[in-house]
C-alpha cells in the first residue's frame, strides 16, 4: 500500500503531533508499506542553532528518515501569539501543502492520512485526492474551531461561520474521519460527519520506546534533587488550554510542604506570564522542552506526573501526555473537566487521581493526599502501564489503520 502522511509537524521537531505520524510511518514501514511524508521545515521546539545545515536555507527538499520518504516545503512562520497572523499562516500552509501534493511527492498514493489541526490540511487532503484519485482519511485530534470558541480566542461570528463551514465540508468529504475518543466522535457527528465514517482509533503510545525506568537517574540528580523531594511534573505545550495557573497556585498553597516540587516542562504562548508569576515560589521550577530521550528520563525522574486542562475545555480531549506517564510507570494527577473521556481512561486503568479544574485548593488537597500515598505509587504505575499496552499500543493502532485503508481502497 502507498502511503501518504501530511503534517504540519515533524522530527525533528518536538511534540506529540510530530512524533504521533514519524512513529505510525515507521511502524507501515515495517509492515511492508510505502510511507512518503509531507511536512515543513523543522521550527516548532527547535533550536535553530543546532538544526542540521539542510534544514536552514532552501524552499524545498526530500530526505529518507526511517524509510520514509520525506518532502519538506517551507511556508511563512508568523508569531504564534498573534491569532490572526496564525490563521494566515496555516492559510498558506495548506496551498503550499496542497501544491507541494500535487507537484513534488513523486510516489504513487493510494491513500493520505492528514493530521488536524490545522484545520485547513483537511482540504489539502481533499485537493490532493481531486487530482491524485486518492483516498483521504482525516485524523482529528483538536476540536477546531469548537476549541477555539470554548477558550474566547474566537469571538468573530463571521470566522467561527466560516470556519463551521469548513469543518462540516471536511467531514461531510473525507472518505473516513479518525478520532481519539468516543466524546469527539460524538463531535464529528454532530457537525456533519458520518456514523459509519467516523472511527474511534486511540493514539498510541511506542511502548516499547517508553517503559519504566529508575526514580534515581542521571536526570533527577542534575536537577539536584534529593531522594525525600517528590517531583511532580507537567511536560508539554504550555498554551492557554492547559491551566497552569492551577499548578502555581497550588504550589503558593503549598509553601509548607518543602518535599514537594513542581517541575514545569515545555514551551508555549503562556510560558513567560507563568514564570513572572512563579517567581517567587521556591517550590516551582521550569524548564525547556526536552527531545524525546531526555522527555523519558524526565518521566523516570518524576515521582508523578500532571496533567492539567482550562475549565473552558468544553471538547472531550485526551492529553497525549496521560499515556506517556502510564506507559513510563508513573502515577497521575489529573485536573480536567471531570465529563470528559480522559477521566475515564485514568479511572480505569486505575493509575491515579483527578480533579476539576481551576480549583487551587483542591488542587494542593490532592498533592497533600498524593504525599501521603507514597507506597501506592508503584503499584498505580504497575495499573497504568498494563492498560496502556493491553489498549494503546502504536502496533494495535497500526492494525486498525490498516483495517480502515483497505476498507475505503
Amino acid at each position: 500500500m502507498n502511503i501518504l502522511l501530511i503534517s504540519a509537524y515533524f522530527p525533528p521537531e518536538v511534540g506529540s503531533a510530530a512524533h504521533l505520524f514519524h512513529d505510525l510511518g515507521i511502524e507501515f514501514v515495517k509492515r511492508g508499506h510505502s510511507v512518503s511524508v509531507l511536512t515543513g521545515y523543522p521550527a516548532y521546539n527547535v533550536d535553530p542553532e543546532k538544526l542540521p545545515p539542510q534544514y536552514r536555507a532552501g524552499k524545498r527538499m526530500t530526505e529518507t528518515v526511517n524509510g520514509m520518504q520525506v518532502v519538506r516545503l517551507r511556508s511563512p512562520r508568523m508569531p504564534r501569539h498573534v491569532p490572526v497572523l496564525r490563521g494566515i499562516e496555516q492559510v498558506l500552509m495548506a496551498i503550499r501543502f496542497a501544491l507541494g501534493g500535487l507537484f513534488h511527492v513523486s510516489r504513487q498514493v493510494d491513500v493520505v492520512l492528514v493530521y488536524s489541526p490545522p484545520l485547513f490540511l483537511g482540504l489539502s487532503a481533499l485537493a490532493i485526492r481531486w487530482f491524485r484519485r486518492t483516498k483521504v482519511v482525516v485524523n482529528i485530534q483538536d476540536l477546531f474551531p469548537q476549541s477555539a470558541i470554548d477558550l474566547g480566542v474566537l469571538k468573530s461570528g463571521f470566522l467561527i461561520s466560516l470556519f463551521r463551514r469548513i469543518e462540516s465540508r471536511i467531514y461531510r468529504n473525507a472518505n473516513r474521519i479518525t478520532v481519539h475518543s468516543e466524546g469527539n466522535r460524538q463531535h464529528v457527528i454532530r457537525c456533519g460527519g458520518s456514523a459509519e465514517r467516523t472511527i474511534d482509533v486511540p493514539n498510541p503510545i511506542d511502548t516499547k520506546a517508553v517503559v519504566p525506568g529508575p526514580r534515581d537517574n542521571a536526570f533527577r540528580r542534575g536537577l539536584g534533587v534529593h531522594d525525600g523531594q517528590l517531583i511532580f511534573s507537567f511536560a508539554g505545550v504550555i498554551g492557554l488550554s492547559q491551566d497552569l495557573d492551577t499548578v502555581i497556585d497550588a504550589a503558593g498553597l503549598l509553601r509548607d510542604v518543602p518535599d514537594a516540587l513542581f517541575y514545569i516542562v515545555g514551551d508555549g504562548i503562556e510560558k513567560q506570564r507563568l514564570v513572572e508569576k512563579a517567581k517567587e515560589l521556591p517550590n516551582v521550577r521550569f524548564l525547556p522542552m526536552l527531545p524525546i530521550q531526555e522527555y523519558v528520563q524526565l518521566l523516570h525522574a518524576s515521582d508523578v506526573g500532571l496533567v492539567t486542562l482550562h475549565k473552558e475545555v468544553k471538547t472531550p480531549v485526551v492529553p497525549s501526555k496521560i499515556l506517556s506517564i502510564m506507559a513510563a510507570g508513573r502515577p497521575i494527577l489529573a485536573s480536567l473537566p471531570l465529563d470528559g473521556d480522559a477521566p475515564k481512561i485514568i479511572a480505569e486503568a486505575r493509575c491515579g487521581e483527578c480533579i476539576g479544574p481551576n480549583d487551587p485548593v483542591a488542587f494542593a488537597g490532592a498533592v497533600r493526599r498524593m504525599l501521603g500515598m507514597q507506597d501506592r505509587f508503584a503499584s498505580m504505575g504497575a495499573s497504568g502501564r498494563e492498560y496502556v499496552v493491553k489498549h494503546f499500543s502504536l502496533e494495535g493502532c497500526a492494525t486498525v489503520y490498516e483495517e480502515v485503508f483497505n476498507s475505503i481502497i
